[in-house]
């Protein structure tokens, strides 16, 4: 009898996880020694794609008046919003301080009582005292009529979208691309088409309002329920009584809601829209910028916030007042989400904000208080001057910026140290590795990064950004852009998830914060260069801290609603086994938190974006100085423009490569068993 020998196969070597990514950063660093230096793109200012941009505005103005696009449609276009702009303004200078005051107040009255009344007449007066009566005159005018024409346009489509899976596809992707743009690349096309002007502005301020009203309303429609409808149907109701006698009215406070964000988008954009000669309270930030007062650009400023939380609590107020499902009380919450674009973010908002609440009816006696506050406004308008008296106005320009050259001066060694830290442990060295290695190299290390994060689509969508702007001939600015960008949400996430998680693990902490964080979101953009402005002055790490400022809060929220989102039971189960405070959180909280900390990735990164831009004006140079520089000397409006697309492709790449890695699975769900 022959016996056989049973040959067992040689033990499966595990290779760790860590080798792969370590392997090729040992591949990329060597390739980057390899060919530093070489196919690095450098920025030629009188590049022949630069000239030929402006030789197109030379002759679009040239032919303005003789071109049947702009004779029979671009030109009516800028004649109708001009017409309803003016409309607007008309209307509030004839009703004068008095009139607007008391109107004002008893709109106020009508949409929340008597608090919200008292509110709104002194955010109006404020005005007056600050000494910016005509300019808030012209911003209100002008955020009327952009956001008569957003929500003429927006809602409509929103109803559709709703409706509508099919277009709710297709709509979804413009929207993130009009949302992930950063504000300045809105202008250049405008004042191509639309010239400069209050036109020009309204259109620009409605085009990065819409975004919310569609998405809001959309979500609003979608989450009608269904018993509702179908009973309509089985009555006999048509598609157009279902929705005039259904939808609508089901949906009516949650699209009181995409108002409320409307009109904060459209504040946030009036004072940009000031660089295409857009009337209103940009022109004293503008002018405080140009310089380098801040006691010039802080009553601009805060007479912007006192218009934004007016009109923010008085269409929460009728959103609570119109339905038993509301806001919570941080209303202007999701302002930010809706302005940072991400795949959605705005309907997560909306839906993380919404609570149910009480339904209030307007009693008798507020109908006749709201109708004597205006009969007394109206009453005197012909007795008191129309115009807000300059005696009565308080001057703190000299006080403000005497206040700033103190802290300045005082604070300068600090203030110093921490720029020269962060510049040369930082910014320098990373701008000059993105900037020396070659760009195919950067191309390769970005798409392999988007491959591992977030999957193939995202990854050539990166690779076809990359390439779009290497091509533009924007790559060494898109570089040192993409430099204070990192830097500024790496500083952005680790300050997020502090706060956040200090919040969601503390109710009294999050008791205290959750109204500076209404504040933050509530401010315009701008508005967060003031205290950079008088810290670091003008420097490209004044648009880093400002950028900073700017994208916390909503990082801050997203995160906290994110670890306080995981189940009770799975946290009383860790605690009951013996887990820590700190195992708890890392091994717990923080992982099924994931979605929400991507996304607050995903937000931080676009505002961040956004906001260093913005920072072109007070030092920040690249991509942003080059949008400026293109508004503010003709013969460079090419590289402006140039300049604003590749920036819209740098937001698009990171915006991309953040979503896929928010809707892939984590890497221990895709490892096999």
């Amino acid at each position: 009898m022959s016996s056989t020998t049973a040959v067992s196969a040689p033990p499966r070597v595990k290779v760790p996880r860590w080798v792969a990514p370590v392997g090729a950063v040992v591949l990329f660093a060597a390739a980057y020694l390899a060919f530093r230096g070489t196919g690095t793109l450098p920025h030629d200012k009188e590049a022949p794609q630069f000239l030929a941009v402006t030789e197109l505005r030379e002759w679009i103005d040239d032919h303005r008046n003789d071109n049947p696009l702009f004779l029979y449609f671009l030109n009516y276009i800028r004649l109708f919003v001009g017409g309803l702009y003016d409309l607007f303004q008309t209307t509030l200078y004839a009703l004068g301080w008095p009139g607007l005051t008391g109107v004002m107040g008893a709109l106020a009255w009508l949409a929340g009582g008597w608090r919200i009344a008292l509110l709104a007449v002194s955010g109006v007066s404020a005005f007056g005292f600050l000494g910016l009566w005509q300019s808030s005159v012209d911003t209100l005018a002008l955020v009327a009529a952009a956001v008569l024409l957003s929500l003429a346009i927006g809602i409509p489509i929103g109803v559709w979208a709703g409706l509508s899976a099919r277009a709710r596809r297709a709509i979804t992707p413009v929207l993130d691309v009009m949302q992930i743009m950063p504000t300045f690349a809105y202008l250049a096309p405008l004042a191509l088409f639309f010239h400069i002007g209050a036109p020009a502005g309204a259109i620009a301020t409605m085009i990065y309002s819409i975004p919310p009203a569609i998405r809001i309303t959309a979500l609003a429609i979608s989450e009608v329920s269904p018993t509702a409808v179908e009973a309509s149907a089985s009555l006999g109701a048509t598609r157009r009584q279902t929705l005039f006698k259904v939808y609508l009215p089901l949906a009516r406070s949650t699209m009181a809601l995409a108002v409320n964000q409307t009109i904060m988008m459209a504040l946030s954009m009036v004072v940009i829209a000031n660089l295409i000669s857009a009337p209103g309270l940009g022109g004293d930030i503008i002018r405080g910028l140009s310089r380098a007062q801040v006691g010039i650009m802080l009553p601009a400023g805060v007479a912007i916030v006192v218009m934004a939380v007016v009109l923010d609590r008085m269409m929460m107020s009728v959103a609570q007042r119109g339905s038993a499902v509301g806001w919570r009380s941080g209303g202007s919450g999701a302002t930010r989400a809706g302005e940072g674009g991400g795949a959605g973010a705005t309907e997560r908002a909306s839906r993380s904000a919404a609570m149910n609440r009480p339904h209030a009816k307007l009693s008798r006696i507020d109908l006749v208080a709201a109708g004597v506050l205006a009969a007394v406004g109206l009453a005197l308008i012909p007795v008191l001057p129309r115009v807000w008296p300059e005696s009565w106005t308080i001057n703190v320009v000299a006080e403000v910026n005497d206040a700033v050259r103190w802290a300045e001066t005082t604070w300068y060694p600090v203030t110093t140290f921490i720029k020269d830290l962060v510049t040369a442990s930082l910014l320098n060295p990373l701008e000059t590795l993105l900037t020396s290695a070659p760009w195919w190299l950067v191309t390769l290390a970005v798409l392999a990064v988007a491959w591992r994060v977030s999957g193939v689509r995202p990854a050539l969508i990166a690779l076809g950004c990359l390439l779009a702007i290497a091509l533009l001939g924007t790559w060494e600015h898109a570089m040192q852009t993409m430099t204070t960008v990192a830097v500024a949400v790496l500083v952005t996430l680790v300050i997020g998830l502090l706060l956040g998680v200090a919040a969601a693990r503390s109710p009294r902490y999050s008791a205290v914060q959750r109204p500076l964080l209404d504040a933050a979101q509530t401010m315009p953009a701008f508005v967060y260069l003031l205290p950079a402005l008088a810290l670091f002055e003008t420097t490209r790490f004044t648009a880093i801290f400002a950028s900073i400022i700017y994208a916390v809060p909503p990082v801050v929220r997203l995160v906290e609603d994110g670890i306080k989102a995981v189940p009770a039971t799975v946290v009383e189960a860790a605690s009951s086994a013996g887990s820590t405070r700190g195992q708890l959180l890392w091994k717990v909280q923080l992982p099924m938190a994931r979605q929400a900390i991507l996304l607050a990735a995903n937000q931080g990164i676009v505002m961040t974006l956004a906001m260093v831009v913005v920072g072109g004006l007070v030092g920040a140079g690249a991509l942003g100085y080059d949008v400026v520089l293109g508004f503010s000397q003709r013969t460079d409006f090419g590289l402006g423009f140039v300049a604003g697309i590749a920036t819209v492709l740098l937001g698009v790449m990171l915006d991309r490569i953040t979503q896929g890695a928010d809707r892939r699975s984590s890497p221990r769900k895709r490892k096999s068993p």
